[in-house]
């Protein structure tokens, strides 16, 4: 019998699906990791078993205990999910302004929500800030801390840069990725430039941002103005992501991202969020610029359904200032 024993044991190993249309549009193999595939429904399940594994191997997180984090919702989602298997608490605080659709699954799953005021995270009002003042008054809690905890990155050194070796037999040209925490890519870059220095990696960010900046000058300094993007894009170095080791960074426009979005759905078949349009754009970018003949991965970070009521409405992309895409006949 081949089986996962449970949710945790089935997160990873996620295939990589070579992407058509825009493969056949570069003459590279531009690949996406699957990550909508994991049984929490995207890469952020990595981090939430990494970060409560890692807790309770440390001794701070004990049986019945809580834990709180501060999320865009992908990492609350998982840790919800892990939190359900584990028998713990879960409190999530939750900007405001993220899709009603994230909202509505967490308490779903159990988890307290405790939506705030968007600020920026200078402001100690800022939803990491106050997530890490409110697990310090709770007895038996965690802050997972997603954005400065190391245990973000390391499951992506041991299990995503891996995977992505194996399933390209050591043939990968570029990684691109996104950051939030800078988890993701930090690892995975980290893994994949000890087996070969050669590969590229590459930032993918939205607008206003101080990330691409950073990579390309050295110095973090927001460009351009907000985005529709939900998790992705900071305007300082996170502990995970001053561990990256980054050669580049393209920079997605809204409206890029969105045509994107609707490529993939139309081209094929494949229904994913933003973050995944800011992703494959960029690959897009990095296959033109490399040239025909190279292999390209990338991350599928999570599904559309979580964006239904945004990216997939019209009235709101129009109220947004973007088109949505026509299918091509």
């Amino acid at each position: 019998m081949n089986y996962h024993n449970g949710f945790i044991e089935a997160i990873g190993n996620t295939p990589l699906i070579r992407l058509r249309g825009v493969s056949e549009e570069t003459g590279c193999d531009i690949f996406g990791k699957a990550e909508f595939l994991n049984p929490g429904g995207s890469v952020k399940d990595r981090a939430a078993k990494s970060i409560i594994l890692a807790a309770e191997a440390s001794g701070e997180l004990q049986p019945g205990g809580t834990v709180v984090e501060g999320t865009a919702g992908n990492t609350g989602i998982g840790l919800a999910h892990v939190c359900n298997v584990r028998g713990y608490r879960c409190v999530i605080v939750i900007p405001e302004t993220q899709s009603p659709e994230k909202l509505d699954l967490l308490r779903a799953l159990g988890a307290e929500v405790r939506a705030v005021p968007a600020v920026p995270y200078a402001n100690p009002e800022n939803f990491q800030h106050r997530a890490g003042r409110l697990a310090a008054e709770m007895d038996n809690s965690i802050w997972a801390n997603q954005f400065d905890n190391l245990a973000n990155q390391e499951i992506h050194l041991t299990t995503t840069g891996p995977e992505i070796w194996r399933d390209t037999d050591g043939k990968i040209d570029a990684f691109i990725s996104t950051a939030g925490t800078g988890g993701t890519i930090a690892g995975t870059s980290v893994f994949l430039k000890s087996k070969n220095k050669k590969v590229l990696t590459v930032l993918a960010d939205p607008t206003g941002t101080g990330t691409w900046h950073y990579v390309k000058h050295g110095e973090v300094k927001v460009v351009g103005g907000g985005s529709i993007a939900e998790g992705i894009g900071n305007t300082r170095i996170t502990d995970n992501f001053a561990g990256a080791e980054v050669d580049d960074a393209e920079m997605i426009s809204d409206q890029e991202c969105v045509d994107t979005v609707y490529r993939l759905l139309y081209e094929d078949g494949l229904f994913l969020g933003g973050s995944s349009g800011i992703n494959v754009a960029a690959a897009v970018r990095v296959a033109k610029r490399l040239g025909p003949g190279h292999v390209i991965v990338t991350v599928l970070c999570d599904g559309g359904a979580r964006y239904q009521s945004r990216l997939f409405n019209r009235e709101w992309l129009t109220k947004k200032a973007l088109v949505q895409p026509e299918r091509q006949q």
